[in-house]
């Protein structure tokens, strides 16, 4: 089983990196060709937008068919999606691809980001597979290297998406991305995964079926609560996301900026490393609230002052957290879940916790251009804390920051103290307790096959 698993990660991380990097690559590229600030936050806010509707959706297609045929669709759907848009890039005159109200642009756009949106079938689809073919004493490392994968595709796709669109273009990106999209398809052809049959626990598995999995969920004590709580986590963690570039700008050249987030995607690469060989310990649920409590102090402190190597080793510990944070959550929904389910509950909850990020992103650019920012270049706030702190726009900028880790290190200690997570304390340790097998062994597979 676990061979099964390092062959359907390595596949997963190709198909990963090849999706990231056409979506990486077309936001660089229609920024070029249309010099438009618009277009892309436009398309930022269409891709995390639909990312957030259509978890509900893939969920539900995870858990219908075999995890197999799940994957297969999503490379297939995402080769279609780009071959449509290579052709459409080559029949149609440069000219339309600069204005920013082309049709033939957004169709374009739109065919590269649904491409893209395509993989995250895999990503729903990937931890139910850690529950069908690792035991569960050993998921927690299995999540962490699903964690370091994300990292891995995140880096490198940063890296070579710039370099494609400026010694290349995008004619040689959209070949090389159906070439990696083929070859994954292939790969994936020749893995034998232990899947005999679709098991379903009731009728409602032909359509989304929202009801029935927030029932489910409902059935284990606290597991909304988490759920919640890690949405309000994403709402939170958006302000860093939205203004996290034009601080570091304050700080740096965008030259050196745009190197140090390549290093800093390391990051996800570590934490990861960490959590696969060490794990989580005997309690996920601890682990990911500790990692939270630590996430937050460091973005209380990462900013008091405007330094880039003090912003640098904040930086580089927060994403540190991140993998472990995930692979905690993914553990604990794969011992409580029953497989059948985990499909939709794992895009259910992919899609509560990332409608998160485009609130944030809409909400949090005023505040900080009418409160924030004001409050440290003419405000009080020069007067307050200016002395030691800094005036100016990027220090209102790191006070939004402050004010943000402030509040979620409160909410986390609070959350962490209240009934829920006792009740999911307990309900885990029950689950753990009264589990002795993993799903594959009910099909008659060993773990060495």
């Amino acid at each position: 089983m676990t061979r099964i698993f390092y062959a359907i990660l390595v596949n997963s991380l190709v198909a990963a990196l090849t999706n990231t990097f056409v979506w990486f690559a077309v936001t660089f590229w229609v920024y070029l060709q249309t010099q438009s600030v618009l277009a892309t936050s436009v398309m930022a806010g269409i891709y995390l937008v639909t990312v957030s509707i259509s978890g509900f959706f893939l969920g539900s297609l995870v858990d219908r068919y075999k995890k197999k045929t799940a994957m297969m669709l999503s490379s297939l759907c995402s080769l279609a999606l780009y071959l449509i848009a290579h052709l459409i890039f080559v029949s149609t005159p440069p000219s339309a691809f600069t204005d920013v109200s082309s049709v033939p642009l957004w169709i374009f756009i739109i065919l590269a980001l649904v491409g893209a949106i395509a993989g995250n079938i895999r990503t729903i689809a990937l931890p139910t597979l850690v529950t069908l073919l690792i035991p569960e004493a050993e998921r927690d490392k299995a999540n962490g290297l699903v964690g370091t994968t994300n990292g891995v595709s995140f880096l490198i796709a940063s890296i070579f998406s710039g370099l494609a669109i400026g010694f290349l273009g995008v004619y040689w990106m959209l070949v090389f991305a159906i070439g990696l999209t083929l070859l994954t398809i292939f790969h994936l052809w020749t893995i034998s995964i232990p899947e005999k049959r679709t098991i379903h626990t009731d009728a409602k598995t032909n359509h989304i079926d929202i009801q029935g999995t927030i029932r489910v969920i409902r059935l284990i004590p606290g597991l909304f609560a988490l759920i919640f709580f890690n949405c309000f986590n994403n709402f939170l963690g958006g302000v860093f996301m939205s203004l996290m570039d034009a601080y570091g700008l304050s700080l740096v050249s965008v030259q050196i900026w745009g190197v140090l987030w390549g290093l800093l995607s390391l990051g996800f690469i570590v934490g990861g490393l960490l959590v696969a060989r060490i794990g989580l310990g005997k309690s996920p649920l601890r682990m990911m609230f500790l990692s939270n409590i630590a996430m937050w102090i460091v973005a209380v402190f990462f900013t008091i002052q405007a330094s880039i190597t003090l912003l640098t080793i904040g930086l580089f510990i927060y994403l540190c957290l991140i993998p472990v944070v995930e692979a905690a959550e993914q553990t604990i929904l794969q011992t409580v879940i029953p497989l059948e389910r985990q499909g939709r509950v794992f895009g259910f909850a992919q899609s509560i916790e990332q409608a998160a990020s485009p609130l944030t992103a809409f909400m949090i650019g005023p505040i900080a251009q009418f409160i924030f920012i004001p409050f440290m270049t003419t405000g009080a706030g020069v007067d307050l804390i200016g002395s030691w702190f800094g005036t100016g726009t990027n220090r209102g900028i790191a006070l939004l920051f402050i004010v943000t880790g402030l509040i979620g290190l409160m909410v986390t200690v609070m959350a962490m103290r209240s009934p829920s997570y006792q009740k999911l304390l307990v309900n885990y340790q029950k689950h753990q307790n009264a589990t002795s097998t993993y799903p594959g062994e009910t099909y008659g597979f060993r773990n060495d096959d």
